[in-house]
């Protein structure tokens, strides 16, 4: 599994939700790309008022917006635990 959050760098919502999905990481395996929207200015348009969004995927699946702002952590861990459809 492996998750994308979509961040700036001067934003502590941001740097709270990387931490809240860390603490997950001992009980679920799983990697975290981090994005930078600033870098792209597609990203800001799509993002900018949004930021912190973290997306999931499992495996070759879609990526699926979970939350922003905050971590929903039972959105999260619903998500972890879920078996993809066939």
């Amino acid at each position: 599994m492996h998750f994308t959050l979509y961040s700036r760098s001067y934003c502590h919502l941001c740097d709270d939700m990387l931490e809240a999905l860390q603490s997950l990481s001992s009980e679920y395996p799983f990697t975290t790309e981090i994005i930078d929207v600033d870098t792209d200015e597609a990203l800001v348009a799509q993002f900018d008022e949004l930021v912190p969004v973290l997306f999931g995927r499992k495996g070759d699946g879609d990526a699926i917006e979970l939350c922003h702002y905050f971590l929903d952590e039972h959105k999260v861990r619903e998500f972890l635990v879920t078996t993809p459809q066939a």
